[in-house]
């Protein structure tokens, strides 16, 4: 109870005094107390500095300096996330990559005669009509099997056809007819052979199956392109027919394709090679796989070390409509990446040394943030097809092989299978070719998405190739050199060789510098820090606990405050509704609940004792009276019941 009073006082002063700091009831009280106690001194001078020109100045040097900073911290922040490329040569013992191997021509002409007799025999009557060609009777071997009775009827669909200047009337070379040509028409143009007329476009129609009125007009200028496209269009459906054990045997054996081979100075076999079976290379062979676990590797430089080969091309048995160009194509790759043979394959040429020298380097990239790409391709939502580790190209692949199996029912021939499908062909899906090159033309123009799904690969190896070539054999050295081949491989190959059907070709490391090129973060995280906390006390001499200070200030006690008045608002809002509800009598001692405007408070301030005496008196209200006093307390009252004897004497005196 003695405590009580003192309560009442504390709790009187809290409410007459002005509110200040995080408790200010407005937010020009609140930026007030901010400014006058911060650390940051331009904040302070705005509201101490006299004059309005002083203040000015102030307030334009504050944010003036404010913008530095955000301006500085943003190009920190961009700066965070790039990275610095650095280079680190090593010499050392490098290990060997994988080197594959294909003939050109994949498959043997005199094995597959039978399988293209009545494609073959389409090709020369189209080049007798357009061209002139007359070689007498045809001495092409006619198959009694399948191919010739279904690729007949399907020649007549999809023949060459001849058109004039652009016009819609086109000459179907096969029969001669003329007719009309509907929908849209893709001129491929070249420049390299050209007809005798410049105004004879040579090209192909293909319609979809189920609409006949939706076709597509492929033309060329060159006359070569247009029999060559149109040939492999009808190669490919022969070709999906065939079983792969069957086209391993139609392809070139590893005797066939090897005469000579030479690794590290040390004699090699076939024995080093591993075969395995491309769609449109037939038969390759991979040197130094690595299928046994074991890569080999050389510690010595130069083309003494590397791997030679010579190859047996066999150009007379080449098919002369599928291929135009004769010699080997080769890819030097990692054991653990599939060879794009028909993307990135280099050619060499027959009757001559080939030279690759080697240069490898291994890459490495970061990852998000500081870049698009993927590490181990887990993240991007394609199949894998070709069992291999992750590459850019892949995921084309296999985006487009996907879509191929989705929009028309099947696989494209040049790529592998997905689970449960099968490849194209007339027989069984007319309307794939239609189909295909429809879809192709959206892929090359990135309408098929697979371009922005796919990413690069964050690391990968590299061997940048040098090629050089020379005439192989000499004059001088070709008569014993012929000679002495035919001798090795005379049993096999049942006749003398000839310098155009051999390819000598060399794979060796320049140097044994293995280059390594990094990614390496700019910036790191107390770096970042570093440099904001520089550049927030060069501009407003601030800190960390500064910047704690205006979160706090600037967010939560202005929100504090807004939320408050809202708050204050609604509340009025809804007692003012209650009380204007109609027909709800008025209650007892709402007067006194109610308030009313005193005329004699000036300000917003909590009203002093002065004030108070002052105020107005309530109308219909009994003048307030001062109490009597209580009489009691003036009765003094001993603490003792019986009174002394000595007091009892002094009182009868």
């Amino acid at each position: 109870a003695a405590t009580a009073p003192g309560k009442k006082i504390t709790a009187r002063l809290k409410r007459t005094l002005p509110v200040r700091g995080p408790q200010a009831p407005t937010l020009s009280e609140l930026m007030r107390w901010y400014c006058l106690n911060t650390n940051t001194h331009g904040c302070r001078r705005i509201v101490v500095s006299r004059g309005r020109l002083r203040r000015l100045l102030w307030i334009l040097l504050t944010l003036s300096a404010v913008g530095l900073i955000l301006w500085q911290c943003a190009e920190l922040l961009m700066n965070y996330y790039s990275a610095s490329v650095s280079v680190t040569v090593q010499f050392q013992k490098l290990p060997f990559p994988a080197v594959t191997i294909c003939n050109i021509n994949p498959y043997k002409y005199s094995a597959m005669k039978e399988y293209l007799s009545e494609l073959d025999k389409e090709t020369k009557k189209a080049l007798e009509t357009f061209y002139g060609f007359s070689e007498g009777k045809s001495k092409v071997r006619r198959s009694v099997d399948e191919w010739n009775s279904t690729g007949s009827d399907f020649f007549q669909q999809i023949p060459l056809l001849k058109v004039e200047d652009f016009s819609r009337i086109a000459t179907d070379l096969r029969s001669g007819q003329k007719r009309k040509i509907e929908g849209s028409v893709f001129h491929k143009d070249s420049s390299i052979v050209n007809s005798g007329d410049s105004n004879d476009i040579i090209g192909f129609q293909l319609c979809d199956a189920n609409n006949s009125s939706e076709c597509a007009l492929y033309t060329f200028s060159s006359g070569v392109n247009a029999i060559q496209e149109w040939y492999k269009l009808h190669y490919m459906n022969i070709m999906a027919q065939i079983p792969l054990e069957t086209k391993e045997k139609l392809s070139y054996s590893a005797d066939d394709l090897l005469l000579t081979c030479f690794f590290d100075g040390l004699s090699c076999d076939k024995r080093h090679f591993t075969r395995f079976h491309h769609p449109l290379h037939g038969n390759c062979y991979t040197f130094n796989s690595g299928e046994n676990g074991t890569i080999l590797s050389t510690s010595t430089g130069g083309s003494e070390y590397g791997l030679q080969v010579v190859l047996y091309i066999d150009e007379a048995d080449y098919n002369p409509f599928l291929v135009t160009s004769t010699g080997a194509k080769i890819i030097v790759h990692d054991q653990n990446e599939y060879p794009f043979i028909e993307d990135i394959g280099t050619e060499i040429e027959t009757a001559a040394a080939t030279s690759i020298g080697m240069h490898f380097t291994r890459s490495r990239k970061l990852s998000k943030p500081y870049s698009d790409c993927t590490e181990t391709g887990a993240d991007i939502p394609v199949e894998n097809l070709y069992n291999k580790s992750y590459s850019l190209q892949i995921c084309l692949h296999s985006c487009f092989q996907k879509a191929m199996v989705d929009s028309c029912g099947c696989a494209q021939y040049a790529q592998p299978l997905p689970v449960g499908a099968e490849y194209c062909n007339y027989k069984k899906n007319p309307n794939w070719m239609y189909c295909y090159y429809r879809l192709h033309e959206k892929f090359v123009k990135e309408q098929l998405g697979c371009q922005q799904i796919c990413k690069d690969a964050c690391s990968f190896k590299e061997w940048a190739l040098t090629t050089s070539i020379a005439q192989w054999p000499s004059t001088v050295s070709e008569d014993w050199m012929l000679r002495v081949l035919s001798w090795d491989k005379g049993q096999k190959l049942n006749k003398k060789l000839n310098k155009t059907d051999l390819a000598n070709l060399m794979v060796f490391y320049k140097d044994l510098n293995e280059r390594f090129i990094s990614e390496n973060p700019a910036n790191t995280l107390v770096i970042l820090l570093s440099n904001f906390g520089g550049q927030l006390g060069l501009w407003m001499s601030c800190s960390v606990v500064c910047v704690i200070e205006i979160v706090e200030v600037f967010f939560i006690d202005s929100l504090s405050i807004v939320m408050r008045r809202q708050w204050q608002k609604a509340k009025k809002w809804w007692n003012d509704r209650k009380r204007a509800r109609p027909g709800k009598p008025p209650q007892a001692g709402d007067v006194e609940r109610q308030g009313h405007d005193n005329p004699v408070c000036i300000d917003e301030d909590l009203p002093t004792f002065n004030t108070a005496l002052r105020l107005p008196l309530p109308q219909d209200s009994p003048l307030p009276r001062t109490p009597p006093p209580n009489y009691s307390t003036l009765r003094l009252e001993t603490a003792f019941t019986e009174q002394l004897p000595d007091t009892l004497e002094l009182g009868r005196h």
